[in-house]
């Protein structure tokens, strides 16, 4: 399974990015690639701090936008499937969006960021509800895919509750500094849970970004070897451009079905102060939502 992690810029307009994107997509096709994934909100460049909220909330387009349709006919052209991602006009105010193409220009999953970042502008941002896993149909095989975004990630919650779902692969589209603790989250979510996390970020000189876009494939010990391995498939640097990763599922699957991680061995019932909506010191905010 071969993912391109597009590492973009958006332009100055919407028409513009959507030109960009378009090319990125066919380079990515012109590589192999099965998914080709896109920063978190492509739509607006993630152009979100040191602006008036009235600014950036007005750009905010509906997730059936000529935009958003354009990488779905664009996905049924290149046979490939899209991760395209926006700044999503919805009714109680804008949220932060993917929306997942597969390979025949069928929308097969819309995910909207969980665990916005409420201490800063993100607050004015509409979570999402829910994670998703959907079925796509892809020129490798069939896979079962999820989505974080960005913040996501520093929630075990967040890639435990998709793999217990299904999920095999974890799209990330992310827009911040990727630095070693980061980095790290990612592989431990992909470690614990035994699934590959593919995480696409804004190449360095879009602000508060660096690249370093990466792939961990989460088989820490593969069957039949020896010893442990990196489960870092591939770790991008700050320019940008395409950066692809091969996924091999069926070691995954293999590793899935033989390790201890994931689901094997937990007890749930155990867990049940996970589930507390209590929030005691250190840890309370006054600017904490649901």
């Amino acid at each position: 399974m071969k993912i391109a992690l597009l590492q973009v810029a958006a332009a100055d307009t919407l028409d513009s990015t959507l030109e960009k994107g378009v090319s990125f997509c066919r380079g990515a096709k012109a590589r192999g690639a099965d998914i080709a994934l896109f920063p978190e909100m492509f739509s607006s460049g993630y152009r979100i701090y040191d602006r008036p909220a009235a600014d950036w909330i007005g750009e905010a387009i509906p997730a059936d936008h000529e935009f958003v349709k354009a990488f779905g006919a664009l996905s049924r052209e290149l046979n490939m499937a899209v991760g395209i991602t926006l700044l999503e006009a919805y009714e109680t105010g804008p949220r932060n969006t993917l929306i997942l193409f597969d390979r025949f220009g069928n929308q097969v999953l819309h995910y909207s960021k969980v665990h916005t970042c409420d201490f800063d502008v993100e607050r004015n941002l509409t979570p999402g509800d829910d994670f998703y896993v959907a079925d796509l149909n892809t020129e490798s095989g069939p896979v079962k895919v999820g989505a974080m975004i960005c913040y996501d990630r520093e929630f075990p919650e967040s890639a435990r509750i998709l793999m217990l779902k299904g999920a095999e692969i974890i799209l990330v589209p992310n827009a911040c500094p990727m630095e070693i603790n980061r980095l790290s989250q990612l592989r431990a979510r992909a470690y614990e849970n035994m699934l590959a996390v593919a995480t696409c970020n804004y190449p360095a000189g879009v602000p508060d970004c660096n690249g370093h876009s990466s792939v961990f494939d989460g088989v820490a010990y593969p069957p039949g070897g020896t010893g442990s391995r990196d489960t870092c498939v591939m770790e991008a640097d700050g320019t940008e451009g395409i950066w692809t990763a091969v996924v091999d599922m069926e070691l995954l699957r293999r590793y899935r079905r033989e390790e201890v991680h994931g689901n094997a061995y937990r007890h749930p019932r155990k867990y049940r102060l996970l589930c507390a909506e209590r929030i005691e010191e250190p840890f309370v905010r006054k600017d904490y939502r649901d």
